[in-house]
């Protein structure tokens, strides 16, 4: 079966990049827009998601991997609301700034930019690789650890 690619955003104030390398996995709460977390339901073990500081840095930091399918949130008693586990594969050799995304041709229909306001988004197999590429990040092999590269925003 194919894998799925996401983009999943995290204000890293809140949750850095640097917060999950250390944490090894985490459950990704907190979402609140019914198309966010329809996309959250819809990821399976083994989806990959680039990893974006939003509000401050605004750049692709990271690439991780979904590790656990939606589960109900824990931080509400709204049944509504879902998580999904995921855990760090590696760090960008280079982020990915959004004015670098938005300048390129063959980003012009990514979600981040199409879907700005939207916290988790599917991205096209070419646009994860495109992205890839501008960050000068190699596919990780399966099992990979996460790198422990710092990001440059203030946690």
């Amino acid at each position: 079966m194919a894998r799925s690619h996401w983009l999943m955003k995290s204000e890293p104030f809140k949750y850095s990049w640097d917060d999950l390398v250390r944490d090894g996995r985490t459950h990704w709460d907190g979402v609140r827009n019914y198309e966010a977390r329809n996309n959250l339901a819809a990821m399976k073990k083994g989806d990959l998601a680039l990893y974006y500081h939003s509000n401050e840095g605004k750049e692709v930091v990271g690439l991780v991997e979904i590790v656990g399918e939606a589960y109900p949130d824990p931080t509400t008693d709204d049944e509504r609301w879902v998580v999904v586990d995921v855990a760090p594969r590696t760090a960008f050799a280079e982020p990915v700034s959004l004015a670098t995304i938005k300048a390129d041709p063959e980003l012009s229909e990514i979600a981040l930019v199409k879907r700005g306001r939207l916290s988790v988004v599917p991205i096209t197999p070419a646009e994860f690789r495109r992205v890839l590429k501008l960050g000068r990040t190699k596919w990780p092999a399966a099992g990979a650890k996460a790198g422990t590269k710092k990001s440059t925003s203030k946690r």
